[in-house]
């Protein structure tokens, strides 16, 4: 079992940058995939990022490739997601959610958090 909890959202003007916190508890394991998703009002949830527990791969979505960076800490058992020239098309829910096994942008992880909400203004 593995529990996980996001913190770092809030309300930014376009153009700023905030990091995303997810802590993790319970077993990890360095093959686990942990990873970032959002969901906007009234759209899918979608992929932002995903790093390996071992700190071996990254990837993210095209949208975010130069303003975001995910990293990890396996001494703290934390992973976060730094955003820079945050945009209004960021606005979102952020999700962390984790899963054994290689990076996956479906979606299909084991273990998710509540979220935490990024408001972007124009």
């Amino acid at each position: 079992q593995v529990q996980l909890v996001e913190s770092g959202g809030g309300l930014v003007q376009a153009g700023g940058s905030l990091r995303l916190s997810c802590a993790v508890s319970g077993r990890t394991f360095s093959w686990y995939t942990m990873g970032w998703f959002r969901q906007a009002p009234g759209k899918e949830r979608e992929f932002v990022s995903a790093i390996r527990w071992s700190g071996s791969n990254t990837d993210y979505t095209d949208s975010v490739k130069g303003r975001f960076t995910i990293s990890r800490d396996s001494a703290k058992n934390m992973v976060y997601l730094q955003m820079n020239s945050l945009k209004p098309e960021d606005t979102a829910v952020y999700y962390c959610a984790v899963k054994p096994g290689i990076i996956d942008s479906s979606g299909r992880y084991d273990y998710w958090g509540q979220g935490t909400q990024v408001t972007v203004s124009s």
